[in-house]
């Protein structure tokens, strides 16, 4: 199996929620991470698994979500700069959550 990412991005957290939930009930993806900017207003949901899940849970999402993403993209064997890049965000993101 082949890892690969997918990122959604999306306005507001409940949009973003909506889009995560219908992605993880589509195909057998698990989220990656995800980053909030601009107040939340702007959101990125980043989803892992094989290339065929990924591509089929960001389309369902694409299509089905309450919002309309604003762009949203699949990488098959992503690169190991873009590993890094969400490992780092999924680590700050596992920070925030254990000062909780």
């Amino acid at each position: 199996m082949s890892k690969s990412y997918g990122f959604i991005e999306i306005t507001g957290v409940v949009a973003a929620m909506d889009a995560l939930d219908i992605m993880c009930k589509t195909a057998d993806v698990e989220l990656a991470s995800w980053e909030r900017k601009l107040g939340g207003r702007l959101v990125t949901i980043i989803v892992q698994g094989d290339v065929a899940a990924v591509t089929e849970a960001v389309e369902a999402a694409a299509t089905h979500a309450i919002k309309k993403p604003a762009s949203y993209a699949v990488i098959a064997n992503p690169h190991e700069e873009i590993v890094k890049m969400v490992e780092l965000s999924a680590s700050r993101w596992r920070k925030k959550k254990g000062d909780e």
